[in-house]
């Protein structure tokens, strides 16, 4: 803990850039992605993310904090920390490709006395069943002899500026004891809530993986209700609102469940059970449910139109968002595009406006054409599928033709111009 720390964090994405700018107002730190584009970006000042904004960002660089794609820039460096994307293929099993290639990398720079630190999401024993044996064989060093490691899960909200990063507590853990003790002291000297030491690398793993678990179960069994209140023709949130009322009825709304973490983190914890020879029953059940909820409300949209007589085939829909969430431009996995798809199969009229996502990225991601400006035709439904706070400004009235339907997936339009809502 005497020593002097030189810290460099491998991944600037949502995790990666807070977490390095955090770090530069107390260590020299330097932030490492094999993305050339996303370097320029940052070191011209700019974070497409939001995540920080310019004014934090160009303040940093001021003060040291840079940005590179080139390894040799970060050989000087002697304390690792790991936070590149850990996504699943098309058949929801983990793809560790980003996870091994970084754990490479990492190999061909760290030297004796170094420590090396994951904030990935992982299920419980791939930091040291897999990743640091990479490590170890690329640099021919060895773990807790020549340098050491840890686990500090990552708790980066996206789009949330209430829960930021430094006001998040975090968990640490460590290789040995005295490492543990050593990677705690360095988070601790950064964050205002502190930190909670974990006795050891795979209980900050299992932490990690099922605090976005269960989130994920919460949510499903409100989409359950939802889809029997509907049918039954109650308004699960009227339902919500009276439950909630009891000291201990946990509130939870049904949804769209997508991004990087709820969506995704899953199915490790389910694949690595399996290795144990437990099927993880209701976790399996849960990401089904909420994998399915686009096509639902898309499916919810086409029978109210049906009630109104509306001819579904070639007719005019405005979908408003397909970010996976309110208030950031982040587009991973999200469900928004299940509506559309869904949709599709009945009318090509369909228009996605959301001023927050890159057009070029969702249609490189999803083949799907978005726009950035504001619509200004008639549709014959409109779907309200993100509450980005853009969207208040928006008079629905206007963009509706006679006898529209107006779906409203995340329950926050007023209720007399709303036909559905989730």
């Amino acid at each position: 803990m005497d020593r002097t720390f030189n810290i460099c964090v491998v991944g600037l994405g949502y995790v990666g850039l807070p977490l390095a700018r955090l770090f530069s107002t107390k260590y020299k730190t330097i932030g490492y992605d094999i993305n050339d584009r996303r370097v320029e970006e940052l070191m011209a000042g700019h974070d497409s993310t939001c995540e920080i904004s310019d004014e934090l960002l160009r303040s940093a660089l001021l003060g040291g904090f840079r940005c590179t794609s080139s390894i040799d820039d970060i050989r000087e460096c002697n304390f690792y920390i790991v936070a590149v994307p850990t996504p699943v293929d098309i058949d929801n099993r983990p793809d560790l490709t980003p996870l091994v290639n970084a754990s490479r990398m990492v190999g061909e720079i760290i030297s004796k006395g170094d420590i090396v630190v994951y904030e990935s999401t992982v299920y419980p024993g791939m930091t040291e069943e897999v990743c640091l044996p990479e490590v170890e064989k690329v640099s021919g060093l060895k773990l807790n002899i020549d340098f050491y490691a840890g686990y500090s899960p990552e708790r980066i909200n996206p789009g949330d500026k209430e829960h930021t990063i430094e006001k998040i507590k975090k968990v640490t853990s460590g290789s040995t004891p005295e490492v543990a003790d050593a990677i705690d002291h360095i988070y601790n000297s950064v964050l205002i809530n502190g930190t909670h030491k974990a006795p050891s690398i795979r209980v900050a793993e299992a932490s990690k993986i099922i605090e976005n678990s269960q989130r994920d179960v919460n949510i499903a069994f409100m989409n359950e209700l939802a889809k029997i209140f509907n049918a039954m023709e109650i308004d699960t949130h009227d339902v919500i609102d009276a439950a909630s009322t009891k000291w201990n009825f946990l509130k939870y709304t049904p949804g769209l469940v997508g991004g990087h973490c709820i969506s995704i983190d899953p199915y490790y914890l389910i694949q690595k059970a399996q290795v144990y020879g437990i099927l993880p029953r209701i976790m399996t059940a849960a990401r089904r449910l909420n994998d399915g909820m686009g096509a639902y409300v898309a499916n919810q949209v086409v029978k109210l139109m049906n009630k109104k007589g509306i001819l579904v085939k070639d007719a005019r829909i405005l979908i408003l968002g397909i970010t996976f969430k309110e208030n950031c431009p982040d587009i991973r996995n999200t469900k928004v595009v299940d509506i559309y798809a869904t949709l599709q199969e009945y009318t090509d009229n369909i228009t996605i406006y959301d001023p927050l996502a890159n057009v070029e990225t969702v249609e490189a991601e999803y083949n799907v054409r978005i726009t950035n400006n504001k619509p200004d035709d008639k549709y014959d439904a409109v779907i309200l599928a993100v509450a980005h706070k853009v969207f208040e400004g928006l008079d629905i009235d206007e963009l509706l033709l006679n006898n529209a339907v107006v779906y409203d997936v995340k329950s926050v339009l007023p209720r007399n111009i709303v036909g559905g809502r989730l």
